[in-house]
């Protein structure tokens, strides 16, 4: 599978400049990272999550993981992990598992945890198992216009 036409159509359509890094299959962020021979700070990964009755992502770096008390918090609602068949339904067009960090293009809010904001690149999934993108923080941040928060610590 490639990347969703959706994503490839999205970031064309608003001149972003990105770049396509193909690497094995890899059944999480971190496992990404090290297959592109990169730090898991360097690699964003994005969560899907349930708060209250409706859907947000979660973007952090791949070696990070979810103060699940701490974003709750600025949620304002009850934040658990969203179960993979729903996430399968959100994202219809991305292999079976896994989830895009570009929720503005599937209506679902983005909260980007403060450890990636200020990177001047960010490296994300591009929704296969085996394909990421690199593409400017700035660029993203004004696609998904995440809320910019500080929600996850190291692991």
């Amino acid at each position: 599978m490639l990347m969703p036409q959706r994503l490839e159509s999205h970031l064309n359509a608003k001149h972003v400049r990105f770049s396509m890094i193909f690497h094995p299959p890899a059944d999480s962020a971190q496992m990404s990272a090290a297959a592109m021979h990169l730090p898991g700070k360097e690699v964003a990964k994005a969560v899907a999550l349930q708060a209250g009755n409706r859907e947000i992502l979660a973007v952090l770096p791949a070696s990070y993981r979810i103060n699940f008390e701490k974003l709750s918090g600025i949620v304002g609602a009850n934040v658990r992990l969203m179960d993979e068949e729903r996430y399968s339904e959100l994202f219809p067009d991305c292999e079976r598992g896994v989830i895009p960090a570009f929720g503005e293009l599937y209506g679902v809010p983005v909260y980007l945890d403060e450890a990636l904001a200020e990177d001047p690149e960010i490296i994300l999934s591009a929704g296969t198992y085996h394909d990421s993108v690199r593409l400017g923080n700035v660029d993203f941040v004004h696609l998904a216009e995440p809320h910019v928060c500080s929600f996850a610590e190291e692991s």
